[in-house]
């Protein structure tokens, strides 16, 4: 990257006055806009795909931004091209730490399926278009600009505020969280931490609900290996280790994980279904009636026509990598497929193991776990009875008008090796529409968008959640 690649723009919000430390004093929001997108489009600009990952290139833009405003930075990398970003405001020492969280890889990008550039950042009808754009560039940029407002306004605190930009989280979370949680801890050790999983939902151009992530599922990987004699293709085998595979796939995605509730999924659905029209509000209701013929008929109804909530109600399995054979007349002696398992909180991993290969019944598969990055952690969540939470709560009312939902994520985030370390940690994001992820514009799908008007929203909301939790009082 060149010099002149890293020209930044800063504009003083303020002058003169004494700040009060009960009511810091409001930033002058169309400046901030303004920077807020500077720095959004030069981080989504930088092609941090993971695999490789890259993410130096983020953390040496980052840490000029930071240093430029006198916020000293550290830097921890595990691997030279993949390092870690920390950076601490200090308080007064009254309350434990918050941090502020946000990764800065991506996952990988076929360009040919991208209506614009996927690393252009080119903003078009009201969005800003780019891999990174939703996940998780936006909490990053966000996480970014609070630690710049709370140092250029002196904003008083009772507890340090802590920016940690992690690398590795698609995937190879050993160079990033896990890093730092298992080397680094000291350095994040926190009462509360506030990361991706959350934000509110637009329908028709209305926010109809908002969400605080405070549990999430487990990540695991299943591979299938079947093995046969090799031979010509001319000549059908019964061994045929794709047709074995075959097979076994089709048993284990034909096969649904019991439906299981936790206390975080029991809540989500009831304040879901006091805020819903009639039919979806019953529908609600009967995923919580223990009735298992309501409960079936509304999850049925759920994977045709909104398939988020089937998944927060038991644990899945989708298939997601085929490997096997190189000529098309040759039979080959070995074919893999891997599964990408979401375990709810409480699920037995051995147990769930040992199902699988019930199901599959088939001595020439083998069914095992495979390697997937992340460190183990136990199943519990964060607690909702907190000021943290409350906060949050009142901030999200305050900015989208809309009621508030604590959920369980059906994908991972950092946000999990922080539990396991007794942090509370809650997930946080933007406003997105939710006919968006059908149409292909979602996390990790073939395009990915963010409404310009929703990321200012969302980092005025982040302010006030912040100056709040972390402002001395």
């Amino acid at each position: 990257m060149t010099r002149r690649h890293l020209i930044f723009i800063f504009v003083p919000w303020f002058t003169g006055a004494t700040l009060i430390a009960q009511a810091p004093q409001q930033p002058d929001w169309s400046r901030i806009e303004a920077e807020t997108l500077l720095h959004y489009q030069a981080l989504v600009r930088l092609d941090t795909q993971n695999p490789p990952g890259n993410e130096t290139r983020a953390a040496d833009y980052l840490q000029q931004v930071l240093e430029k405003e006198g916020i000293s930075v550290q830097r921890f990398a595990l691997e030279p091209a993949r390092a870690n970003v920390l950076a601490r405001l200090k308080g007064n020492g009254k309350k434990r730490p918050l941090v502020l969280m946000g990764h800065t890889d991506v996952v990988t990008v076929d360009a040919s399926k991208w209506k614009l550039p996927p690393f252009s950042a080119a903003r078009e009808g009201g969005y800003i278009y780019g891999r990174g754009t939703l996940d998780d560039k936006d909490n990053l940029v966000g996480s970014l600009i609070m630690m710049l407002m709370l140092k250029r306004m002196n904003v008083p605190l009772d507890r340090d505020v802590v920016f940690l930009a992690e690398a590795g989280e698609e995937g190879t979370t050993r160079v990033g969280i896990d890093y730092m949680v298992g080397q680094h801890f000291n350095e994040i050790n926190a009462e509360y931490c506030l990361a991706e999983g959350g934000g509110a939902t637009r329908e028709n151009g209305k926010v109809t609900f908002a969400t605080i992530g405070v549990l999430e599922k487990v990540p695991r990987a299943v591979e299938l290996t079947a093995r046969g004699p090799a031979g010509h293709a001319s000549i059908p085998l019964k061994t045929n280790p794709i047709t074995h595979l075959s097979s076994a796939l089709s048993k284990i995605t034909a096969w649904q994980a019991p439906v299981r509730l936790n206390e975080t999924t029991r809540e989500y659905f009831k304040r879901l279904a006091a805020i819903s029209p009639p039919a979806d509000a019953q529908r609600f209701r009967n995923v919580l009636s223990g009735d298992p013929a309501l409960v079936k008929a509304a999850i049925e109804y759920f994977e045709d026509r909104a398939p988020r909530y089937a998944a927060m109600l038991r644990t899945s399995v989708s298939p997601t990598i085929l490997q096997g054979g190189n000529r098309t007349n040759i039979i080959p002696s070995e074919a893999k497929a891997t599964l990408d398992v979401r375990m709810l909180p409480n699920e037995d991993a051995t147990e769930l193991l040992d199902t699988l290969r019930r199901l599959v019944n088939d001595p020439a598969v083998e069914v095992a776990f495979a390697q997937r990055d992340g460190l183990p952690r136990p199943p519990g969540g964060t607690s909702l009875d907190t000021d943290a939470f409350r906060v949050l709560e009142g901030a999200l009312g305050k900015h989208y008008n809309a009621p508030v939902l604590p959920t369980m994520g059906t994908g991972a985030t950092d946000s999990a090796q922080m539990r396991a370390k007794g942090i509370n940690c809650y997930g946080i994001g933007p406003a997105i529409d939710v006919e968006d992820g059908p149409r292909g514009y979602g996390s990790h799908s073939d395009q990915e968008r963010i409404l310009e008007s929703e990321l200012y929203r969302f980092v005025r909301f982040y302010w006030d959640v912040v100056t709040e939790i972390a402002r001395a009082k």
